[in-house]
């Protein structure tokens, strides 16, 4: 029945879609975050619907007749730079068959991120999208919240088979970026059910979040707290919460969780811990005999470890977007990747200035800041996971974009009428009768 309902709303979509394209964004999103074939046990489980509404989505572009933009900034220009540049280092991979298929997969989701930019320029369809960001993942951690309450958090929380969130540390990583769209949909609902629907839904997601058992998502979720309550408009409220609900969580885990996230600090005696610096040791040692295009994609493989690493025989993935693409792509490429990541928080930054003390540019303000925290707690837990092409955080960095070309939009209109009413002569010239 799973794999019925499911190909009827994605086949069913496909004429909405040509009807308007940015339709399509919406559902490619919703197949990418939350998964729903993986969700079933029958051939919808291998299809690729994705896929499918990606290639629809395109042609459906072409026929659009909507207004279509794509914005020349600072931040598009480091991000377009970034792009090239894994091109360039996949050119001289070290491994071309290995890093085929890989990059395969990240250029597909900086296509749909130019598609995103291109579709998805106003107010309505960027709410639109941060709804069904916040419903497909948030669909697992309020699930997931719920299940650890049930279970006394004895268990861990995991995503669907086979996606990009499977493990505990990737789910974690999302779950973590999408609490704080979970809160401006809280700050624009009018609704007070939608608002306790939402402030529910946070926590059980930050209760999922720490039954992950992830370390990463653990410091990400402490330090995007405080990130959080610095850029909330509600600090007392927020601030309450924060301090209430994080020592609750922490001493309501089980001993086995808290040995672990204790055992941060005595990273020396845990053989996971050590295995990641030997891979981070790898690729520093790799980067440093090719410093500009690194070993391309795929270069996280055996006889990479025995070149460069200090154990030779401890093979890891990067499990950090740091040293993942210092590895894969070179200083040149890391130097691109840590600009790509300032220019996103210091565009939020630069909207909330714009926006401050204008009317109608409420919600723009607050989308910048929120993504803002989503950007801290990727930075964070990203540093112990390898998720450097994860699409969420590229749809993120292109919705910060088009906040900021609405922005303009808005502050260029607001501008125009101001110059008409200056203009404008003030009352009805005085009629004066002939002698």
């Amino acid at each position: 029945m799973r794999d019925l309902i499911l190909f009827a709303t994605v086949f069913g979509s496909i004429p909405f879609i040509f009807y308007r394209a940015w339709y399509g964004v919406l559902m490619w999103s919703w197949l990418g975050y939350m998964n729903p074939h993986r969700l079933t046990w029958g051939m919808a489980y291998n299809f690729p619907f994705a896929q499918m509404i990606g290639v629809v989505t395109i042609l459906a572009l072409f026929f659009d007749s909507g207004k279509k933009r794509f914005p020349i900034t600072g931040l598009t220009v480091v991000w377009i730079l970034w792009v090239v540049w894994m091109n360039i280092t996949t050119y001289f991979a070290l491994f071309p068959n290995m890093a085929a298929p890989e990059w395969d997969r990240a250029m597909k989701i900086q296509l749909f991120t130019v598609i995103t930019i291109l579709l998805m320029g106003q107010k309505e369809r960027l709410n639109a999208l941060v709804w069904v960001i916040v419903v497909s993942l948030g669909f697992y951690g309020t699930k997931g919240g719920l299940f650890s309450i049930l279970t006394g958090g004895q268990y861990l929380v995991l995503g669907p088979e086979g996606s990009f969130i499977t493990g505990n540390n990737s789910l974690g990583l999302a779950l973590v970026m999408t609490v704080p769209l979970m809160w401006y949909l809280r700050l624009q609902s009018e609704n007070i059910w939608t608002r306790r629907i939402l402030l529910g839904s946070i926590g059980l997601t930050a209760i999922a979040i720490f039954t992950t058992h992830s370390r990463g998502a653990f410091l990400a979720i402490t330090g995007m707290a405080l990130y959080l309550w610095m850029k909330s408009r509600h600090r007392i409220g927020l601030g309450l919460a924060i301090v209430v609900l994080l020592p609750v969580l922490f001493f309501w885990m089980p001993d086995a969780w808290q040995d672990r996230m204790l055992g941060i600090s005595e990273y020396e005696q845990d053989g996971s811990a050590m295995g990641r610096i030997n891979a981070w040791w790898m690729a520093f040692n790799l980067a440093k005999d090719s410093p500009f295009v690194g070993g391309g994609f795929g270069t996280f493989r055996t006889s990479m470890f025995i070149q460069y690493a200090p154990d030779p025989y401890d093979y890891h993935d990067a499990h950090s977007i740091y040293f993942e693409v210092l590895g894969e792509h070179g200083f040149v490429g890391l130097g691109l990747f840590l600009l790509l990541g300032f220019m996103s928080l210091r565009a939020g930054g630069k909207i909330v200035r714009q926006c401050r003390g204008v009317d109608g540019l409420e919600w723009a303000s607050d989308l910048a800041s929120m993504l803002q925290v989503s950007f801290i707690g990727y930075a964070i837990a990203g540093a112990f996971l390898g998720l450097a092409y994860f699409d969420l955080y590229y749809q993120l960095i292109a919705m910060m974009a088009l906040v900021n070309l609405c922005v303009q939009d808005h502050l260029k209109e607001q501008w125009a009428q101001n110059d008409v009413a200056q203009q404008k002569p003030v009352g009805s010239p005085r009629l004066v009768a002939p002698p």
